[in-house]
């Protein structure tokens, strides 16, 4: 039997995790079992999570099958948008110059800070009396 032949690359933002594997093909685009443009309903999704094969232009070569959890839509968006980077550098390692320009190959580390015991959020403060 033939080897599959798949990339595999790792997606995070916020606390989604995206698994996201490249096998070449026709530009078949799953998102948990479902169509691409049945999962990521908004046109800003679809353009975050397919900008690393725009950009370099292997978005008709590849079948791309994404498995996420976690977080919400717009952040699963984005984790499958670093995945796809990640797997097209394990596909070919020159493609790594042209995602960093694009700011693709770095992990947006922002998330939510967390609430501070005797306060009432993670900056605000429960109102403070003089008198």
């Amino acid at each position: 039997m033939a080897e599959l032949v798949q990339y595999y690359g790792t997606g995070r933002r916020k606390t989604a995790i995206a698994r996201v594997f490249l096998r070449p093909g026709s530009g078949e685009f799953k998102v948990n079992g479902l169509a691409f443009e049945e999962y990521f309903v908004t046109p800003s999704q679809r353009a975050a999570a397919k900008q690393p094969l725009v950009l370099t232009d292997s978005s008709a070569t590849f079948n791309v099958l994404a498995n996420v959890s976690g977080g919400g839509v717009n952040g699963q968006a984005d984790a499958v948008k670093l995945g796809i980077a990640r797997a097209l550098m394990v596909f070919n390692a020159e493609l790594r110059k042209q995602l960093k320009a694009a700011g693709m190959v770095t992990r947006d580390p922002r998330a939510k800070e967390r609430k501070k015991y005797g306060q009432k959020g993670a900056r605000k403060r429960f109102q403070f009396s003089k008198r």
